[in-house]
């Protein structure tokens, strides 16, 4: 017995059933017949399986136009194609706009119709993918609004998700702009404490005199200005998630205590003898490398304490594969806030390419910022003459990076620029083309053509 999709073929003509039958079982598919417009909604209401059926238009009855509209009335999704022995073009686009997919002329080409129905088939599990796409996003929900689909960021969000779901301690690395807070947000949202607070801190931001109240907090008058009893960000963040942004720029003198905190779960305001318990979980992130911190910035036991899993996310250079579908977001963020089309030509595509972006996915988001902010064209075209002036003249010799992924033809970005559109539009293929800024039929077009 076949368990994939099931074909129905519609006819008062039996003799045309069986030829259609054996025709299209031959081609592999599972064939159910019907002879009337009730019987075929019989099929359809006992085979879940149904995706596709093709409908004589005249049949005593239950015409094939009422045939189509119940049927798609019950089965959005169905596919239909009429089948017609007097080339009545007219009808046949009435059929369509009942919710007919294409249709077929008697005598039939029989060549034309597997085609026909092979190209429909597509359709089907091209929706059968989205649906578990979209699967696939509920359950991974709180990573939606990262937008990757490079294999390298891949097996870092996959890692994200699985250390979630626990209560360790976990260390982002990667250069500046390449969204690691963005990612530590995510991670909490993901997890059991997602309903608690989320702080965060940049160790490197602070005077070196108040990271100490900031993270412990303070009694009144352990300081001038301590005015008042105040909270540090641990218990400010009690249940929930302290995030460190550049932990390597911290304070030796402060790491023993934050030690402390973490060995055990309290910690002491400035000014106070008392210590007070806290229950936070703790992500860091550095954008120096792991042996720089190891050897030189962070005492050891704290480094261990810190780093139970270590994610290092690779800069936008080293992932080409995610420059065009950032670039496609940015622009696609930036029409619905301008009110008007902003897309990137190829040889905009090409330039970013090329490029090492030292600000990685910032500068990136501020290249696309800037090039609309200074036009008023709608359409507007971002071309590399627009993206040329605002580039660094310091970015690194991409050739010279020794990380950097194999180059990625144009065909392959714009396949993946789809499925990350389908993604952000949740599998709607109209809002998808809308993100896209093409019309739906091509979008469907170049699923057909990518199997996307």
């Amino acid at each position: 017995m076949k368990h994939g999709p099931a074909i129905m073929v519609v006819d008062d003509d039996a003799s045309l059933l069986a030829t259609l039958k054996e025709f299209l079982s031959h081609e592999g598919y599972d064939v159910e017949t019907a002879q009337s417009g009730a019987e075929a909604l019989a099929i359809q209401a006992a085979n879940p399986r149904l995706s596709l059926a093709l409908i004589d238009l005249i049949m005593p009855l239950m015409g094939g136009l009422d045939l189509t509209a119940e049927l798609r009335r019950r089965d959005p999704d169905l596919a239909i194609v009429i089948m017609t022995g007097y080339g009545t073009i007219e009808t046949a686009i009435e059929a369509i706009k009942k919710g007919a997919e294409d249709y077929v002329t008697k005598p039939f080409d029989y060549e034309a119709v597997r085609k026909k129905i092979a190209r429909l088939m597509e359709v089907m599990e091209l929706r059968e993918r989205v649906a578990q796409l979209e699967g696939h996003l509920e359950r991974h929900a709180c990573f939606e609004s990262i937008i990757a689909v490079s294999p390298a960021m891949e097996r870092v969000m996959e890692r994200a998700r699985l250390a979630a779901a626990t209560d360790v301690s976990v260390l982002i690395v990667g250069e500046t702009g390449t969204g690691k807070e963005m990612l530590a947000r995510a991670m909490h949202q993901a997890s059991p404490r997602a309903r608690m607070p989320f702080v965060a801190l940049n160790c490197g931001a602070l005077p070196r005199e108040l990271v100490e109240s900031e993270l412990f907090g303070f009694r009144r008058g352990a300081f001038t200005g301590a005015y008042a009893d105040t909270p540090g960000i641990f218990s400010a963040a009690s249940g929930g998630t302290v995030f460190l942004d550049e932990i390597g720029e911290m304070p030796k003198d402060v790491q023993v205590k934050l030690l402390r905190v973490l060995q055990e779960r309290e910690v002491r305001p400035v000014g106070s003898t008392k210590s007070v318990h806290v229950d936070v979980r703790v992500i860091s992130a550095t954008n120096r490398s792991l042996n720089d911190l190891r050897s030189s910035l962070l005492r050891e036991d704290l480094y261990f304490r810190i780093a139970t899993v270590v994610l290092q996310v690779p800069p936008l250079r080293a992932r080409q594969e995610d420059i065009l579908v950032l670039s496609q977001h940015f622009a696609a963020r930036l029409t619905r806030r301008y009110g008007r089309q902003i897309s990137l030509s190829r040889s905009a595509i090409e330039l970013l390419l090329a490029y090492a972006f030292p600000g990685n996915v910032r500068e990136l988001e501020s290249l696309i910022e800037s090039s609309s902010a200074v036009s008023a064209d709608n359409p507007q075209i971002i071309t590399d003459k627009d993206l040329r002036p605002l580039l660094s003249t310091n970015a690194p010799d991409p050739s010279l990076t020794s990380t950097m992924s194999q180059p990625v033809s144009m065909e392959q970005m714009e396949r993946l620029t789809i499925q990350q559109a389908l993604r952000m539009a949740e599998g709607n293929r109209t809002k998808a083309a809308s993100l896209l800024g093409i019309s739906r039929d091509t979008l469907y077009r170049k699923l057909r053509q990518y199997q996307a």
